[in-house]
């Protein structure tokens, strides 16, 4: 059964640091390009990483580059996104999602599947 599970999320102060892991099952995470989304109640989802299937290269939008890190983990079969620095304003859901194909998909409708989603809550 192919699934994609998040983790890692939770409560931290301004400052701190999170990690959170897309854990798949019943397939290759590797063959796919991966993105990391964070998605308000009632708004659309929005771009926060990618990397890609081709060549693991990785993209971040403007709030999340120089404070996140993608990177895929083949032993545990994961994209761990490594949040640091973490503000009020990423206090949102984050959700991966994989897409079939060699490049960065930017938009969630580029995506094939996704998780569930983990909770990001950073105070003001």
């Amino acid at each position: 059964q192919v699934q994609l599970v998040e983790s890692g999320g939770g409560s931290v102060q301004p400052g701190g640091s999170l990690r959170l892991s897309c854990a798949a099952s019943g397939f290759d995470l590797a063959t796919y390009s991966v993105g990391w989304f964070r998605q308000a109640p009632g708004k659309e989802r929005e771009i926060v990483s990618c990397i890609a299937h081709k060549d693991n290269s990785t993209y971040y939008s403007d709030s999340s580059k120089g404070r996140f890190t993608i990177s895929r983990n083949k032993d545990k079969n994961t994209v761990d996104l490594q949040m640091d620095d973490l503000k009020s304003e990423d206090t949102d859901a984050y959700v991966c999602g994989i897409a079939r194909g060699w490049g960065c998909p930017l938009f969630p409708f580029d995506y094939d599947d996704w998780g569930q989603g983990t909770q990001v809550f950073v105070p003001s």
